[in-house]
């Protein structure tokens, strides 16, 4: 819009409904105007959206008027430009009040940075979606999706935010009260950004048109043009109807396969071959998005009621491409050829690559952890298994040992060491006592033949620990 002050039905120092003081007229456009005001009472800055003379008296734009402020109203998504309150001057002007923004629309940015990095321009149609899901959840078709009605308002303190502007076209799919309104051969909207159903019949448009414009979109912010550019208008409608559009990598190597296969399936000509609702949509480019980016999807499919999943990870979106760049050209690219362009863009400074390395450095740690901790266990238990193994004086007791102790010729080593000692602690008494005489040996290959010999007495046998070649604690019996 352009500021034109002798168009607007108001002036500066107005007061509208008592209340609304004229500050500036903000913008004109061909049928309505806009001003910024401030609330007297409240002392709140609005913005104040008019009909101008023309428009009002045309029935089928005041109508349209009154349907952008009802359907805005309805929705309560912050990527929708608030309205506050609606009125009729005493011309019989009818005005709408809204949520006073400060910044420009992507046509605009466009205009001023050229085409956009894929994780900025994806982020954009990301929130544009979150409004689009909203809508739809309510029957509310838009219609009108383009740059200039995406505007991107600057927020004390915070990165830039999405609005979804102008729902003057926007059509109920829940209700045929307006079908009197919506003509058969009516054609409502930018021609640019038409779906083929809506060149043809505006009635008969459902949600996949805005799915088709949403691509529209994304394909500009990433090119800086339409997908069917044309000089005439039957040119135009012929290339939407039945022309191919240009490959978006064509011009941007450096955009990931499957961003432009999101892309393509948008600008399907069938509607049944697009995507079904806008949450698969938002799924199916989410992974080029900034960091939020699952977030957005999380919420868009909460309001559609739908379950979908993120394809791909969101850690290496926006800081690396995954298809390398030309020569000579920046990893993530601004606008070709005109150097220093980026440090005047709305996103620079937001440091969308390090926040995503920094996702990409916590999913890594999360993924070693685990690995680490088998790999810990692994070795613990081979060294465990290696303690246990029997030594040689354990396999093979001296006789005085395996009389006198028994119970405590088992290897030391198949319990924990710590187990084994509180073992021997407990029970000092027992290692300390005199063993018993031990009955008189027979000869082994004669059952039943007498002892050779008696001993005298028996030896006094103690348990004592010691530390092999390996460092290995043992146990062992002592006779004397």
């Amino acid at each position: 819009m352009t500021e034109n002050s002798s168009a607007s039905p108001v002036k500066e120092g107005d007061v509208i409904a008592g209340k609304y003081r004229v500050e500036r007229v903000l913008g004109v456009g061909g049928m309505g105007v806009v001003v910024a005001a401030m609330h007297m009472e409240l002392e709140q800055r609005v913005a104040l959206k008019f009909l101008l003379p023309e428009g009002a008296a045309n029935p089928m734009v005041a109508e349209r008027f009154a349907r952008e402020a009802k359907a805005a109203a309805k929705i309560r998504c912050e990527h929708v430009a608030r309205v506050i309150d609606v009125g009729t001057l005493t011309q019989g002007t009818p005005y709408m009040v809204m949520e006073f923004m400060d910044g420009e629309d992507l046509s605009q940015v466009l205009s001023r940075c050229g085409p956009l990095p894929a994780d900025v321009a994806t982020g954009y149609v990301l929130q544009a979606s979150e409004a689009v899901a909203e809508a739809h959840a309510l029957g509310i078709v838009h219609r009108d999706l383009k740059p200039a009605n995406l505007f991107l308002a600057r927020q004390p303190g915070g990165d830039p935010t999405v609005k979804v502007l102008d729902f003057g076209i926007s059509k109920s799919t829940l209700s045929a009260s307006q079908a009197q309104l919506t003509k058969t051969t009516s054609v409502m909207g930018s021609p640019l950004y038409m779906s083929p159903e809506q060149m043809t019949s505006a009635k008969s448009v459902d949600t996949r048109s805005d799915i088709w414009a949403l691509g529209v979109v994304l394909y500009e912010l990433l090119t800086r043009r339409t997908p069917f550019p044309a000089d005439t208008m039957p040119e135009l409608v012929a290339a939407i109807l039945q022309r191919v559009h240009d490959p978006v990598r064509q011009m941007r190597p450096d955009v990931h396969p499957a961003l432009e296969a999101a892309i393509n399936r948008c600008l399907e000509k069938d509607p049944a071959r697009r995507f079904p609702n806008v949450a698969e949509f938002a799924a199916a480019i989410a992974p080029f998005g900034p960091p939020r980016s699952e977030v957005s999807v999380e919420h868009i499919a909460h309001v559609l009621g739908v379950r979908v999943g993120v394809a791909g990870t969101l850690a290496t979106s926006g800081s690396v491409p995954l298809v390398p760049a030309p020569q000579g050209q920046t990893s993530n690219p601004s606008i070709p050829n005109q150097p220093g362009a980026v440090t005047n863009a709305p996103w620079a400074g937001a440091a969308s690559t390090g926040a995503a390395s920094t996702s990409t450095s916590k999913v890594a740690l999360l993924v070693a952890i685990p690995t680490l901790i088998t790999l810990l266990f692994a070795v613990g238990a081979a060294l465990f298994w290696m303690k246990g193994r029997p030594t040689q004086a354990a396999v093979a007791p001296s006789a005085a040992t395996a009389s006198a102790a028994p119970a405590a010729s088992a290897p030391a080593a198949q319990v924990p060491d710590a187990a084994a000692s509180a073992a021997v602690d407990a029970a000092p008494s027992a290692s300390a006592a005199p063993a018993t005489p031990t009955p008189p040996t027979q000869p082994a290959g004669r059952p039943g033949a007498r002892p050779t010999a008696t001993p005298k007495a028996a030896p006094t046998c103690h348990t004592v620990s010691y530390f092999d070649s390996d460092g290995n604690k043992r146990f062992k019996q002592e006779c004397r």
